[in-house]
């Protein structure tokens, strides 16, 4: 006999429960709308509603891949990042709520007057679409070493018609020209250990390796990205990094070495240290 919509829910956050899901109430209801193709409203408004055989069918695949371990993101190829949903890909980081804090930094660093800022990594786009989307007449450029992230963030900025930026592929910051220069510079590089145990924990195990793990405890990304920075900053622009929570003291002393002035480090949503900012004055 067919469950219902709240008797499929019940069992399934139970099912991701017993499997160690981090959210299992919200995984549930993704899977589940995305199966269905309706709003979260619909669960609640429809609760006695039944699911019909071809639906129950591919509710029973996505939800093997969940129990398997798979980010729900992966599965519905779409994740939120600051209101704009956003198509992720495995080729890329799942965007984190964690990371709303760099974009709430950057736009503080911002100049009043229109500008260029760089996002260094892009991925989906999310830092860069979400700086653009709050500051239209700024021009922001993304880029990533790899080049279907790079499309995957053009083809973000389409559906979202945010037209103000771009996105390259390249090694940080090679394929700009020797000219270019930038107000703000963000990024958000690979800084996991790759001893790192967390690595083979949670969604983190489905993601690109290559945007995770970094040389030097972390650490190498970080200190390319502060060092070829200064050619491109402008005269009082500022550089900001989001790190592991207990990178700051070392990111600081990275940009302190290289010169740059007013470094700090601010804390994310569970006051954590998160992200590292300076500023190059030339």
């Amino acid at each position: 006999m067919p469950l219902s919509i709240e008797a499929l829910l019940k069992q399934t956050v139970q099912q991701l429960t017993e499997a160690g899901s981090d959210s299992p109430q919200l995984d549930a209801a993704v899977l589940l709308c995305f199966v269905l193709d309706k709003p979260r409203s619909y669960l609640l408004t429809w609760p006695e509603k039944t699911l019909d055989s071809e639906q129950s069918a591919a509710f029973d695949t996505v939800l093997r891949r969940r129990l398997a371990g798979e980010p729900v993101a992966y599965i519905v190829g779409e994740r939120e990042f600051w209101s704009l949903p956003l198509k992720v890909a495995p080729h890329t980081l799942i965007p984190r709520p964690d990371t709303e804090r760099l974009v709430e930094l950057a736009l503080e660093k911002v100049p009043v007057e229109p500008c260029s800022v760089l996002d260094l990594g892009t991925g989906t786009g999310a830092i860069a679409l979400a700086i653009a989307s709050e500051r239209p007449e700024l021009s922001v450029t993304g880029i990533d070493l790899r080049p279907e992230a790079a499309q995957l963030a053009l083809e973000n900025s389409q559906n979202l018609k945010i037209t103000n930026t771009r996105f390259l592929s390249g090694s940080w910051y090679s394929p700009l020209t020797s000219d270019e220069r930038f107000a703000v510079v963000v990024s958000n590089p690979p800084y996991i250990d790759k001893t790192d145990p967390h690595l083979e924990q949670g969604d983190v195990r489905f993601e690109p390796k290559s945007a995770l793990v970094a040389e030097e405890n972390g650490l190498a990304d970080i200190r390319i990205i502060s060092e070829q920075g200064r050619q491109y900053l402008q005269t009082g622009g500022w550089l900001l990094m989001e790190h592991g929570f207990e990178q700051g003291e070392a990111v600081r002393s990275i940009l302190l070495e290289l010169g740059y002035n007013q470094v700090s480090t601010a804390q994310d949503y569970a006051g954590l240290d998160r992200v590292t900012m300076g500023c190059w004055q030339g």
